[in-house]
């Protein structure tokens, strides 16, 4: 099969429909606020800084969404459940961690397919991290 030199189409990722780069950094910051005085998920963030984490999630849901590949460059594959096994992440973590992604995904103020889509997503990452019952 051969392309068609005149097909000018492009994809618009999801990445660019919401804003990009800015839209998913405000995402990742106010969701920071939130756990930075969270006495359930500060603990799973031995950094006294909590902006690696910040810069490394930013950069994670930035690619995955059709952003820049920055991520996989520098920390490779995702691993995300294995990233996260050393800590406990029993389902009062996962509705934690979803209380902050609300606020942080209401204030972005999307439009609804958007804000359905991401947060889709983001549920459905939360529920696979849980890795105890209790």
């Amino acid at each position: 099969m051969t392309e068609n030199p005149r097909d000018t189409t492009q994809v618009v990722t999801f990445y660019e429909q919401v804003g990009g780069e800015a839209t998913f950094r405000r995402l990742v910051h106010r969701f920071y606020q939130g756990v930075a005085d969270d006495p359930l998920l500060r603990p799973m963030y031995p950094e006294e800084d909590l902006g690696p984490a910040e810069e490394r999630f930013a950069l994670f849901l930035m690619q995955y969404w059709g952003g820049p590949r920055t991520y996989s460059e520098r920390r490779g594959h995702p691993r995300l459940r294995m990233r996260h096994a050393p800590f406990r992440v029993d389902r009062a973590a996962h509705d934690a961690w979803l209380g902050h992604m609300r606020v942080a995904l209401d204030e972005l103020a999307l439009d609804p397919e958007h804000e359905r889509q991401l947060w889709e997503y983001l549920t459905y990452a939360a529920a696979s991290m849980v890795n105890t019952d209790g």
